[in-house]
């Protein structure tokens, strides 16, 4: 059963790494590439909640499946482990629910991203902005160091 749940929780991550890679380094670009700013980020932002429930599930997936398959890791390793899933956990959540609805709110009272370039809404929103894709960038190196510690860092 242990076996079973170990290949469970190394797919689980796979997803995660996979996932975030192919959104943030091949769909939202070509999508930014082929439409103009506006459109392009209205169709990114109809994307966003389920890419960020997508994220969420696994990482909450990733806890039970660690827990469940015992994995034979070096007590240090294992703590390690813990606390990757707990942030990436309380990242979610917080992208979830606290930053995207407050990025979606600025991004309503910009009336075109094309035309606005230096008012303080638009700078509202790449800051914003910024620390969304600094915490999805800390979310895809947090999910390959756990896939590392899972497939290099086990005790044979």
């Amino acid at each position: 059963m242990s076996a079973v749940m170990q290949f469970l929780y190394n797919l689980v991550l796979a997803l995660w790494v996979g996932g975030i890679s192919i959104f943030t380094f091949i769909v939202t670009p070509v999508i930014f590439r082929s439409f103009g700013r506006d459109i392009a980020g209205e169709v990114v932002g109809k994307l966003f909640p389920g890419y960020f429930l997508y994220t969420l599930v696994l990482s909450v997936l990733a806890l039970f499946f660690f827990l469940v398959s015992r994995p034979s890791l070096g007590r240090s390793v294992h703590t390690w482990s813990m606390l990757l899933i707990a942030l990436a956990i309380i990242i979610n959540i917080f992208v979830s629910f606290k930053l995207h609805p407050e990025i979606k709110r600025t991004k309503q009272e910009i009336p075109s991203f094309e035309a606005a370039q230096d008012s303080p809404l638009r700078k509202r929103f790449r800051q914003l902005h910024g620390v969304s894709a600094t915490l999805n960038l800390i979310l895809l190196a947090d999910g390959v160091t756990l896939l590392v510690i899972s497939t290099v860092l086990r005790k044979q």
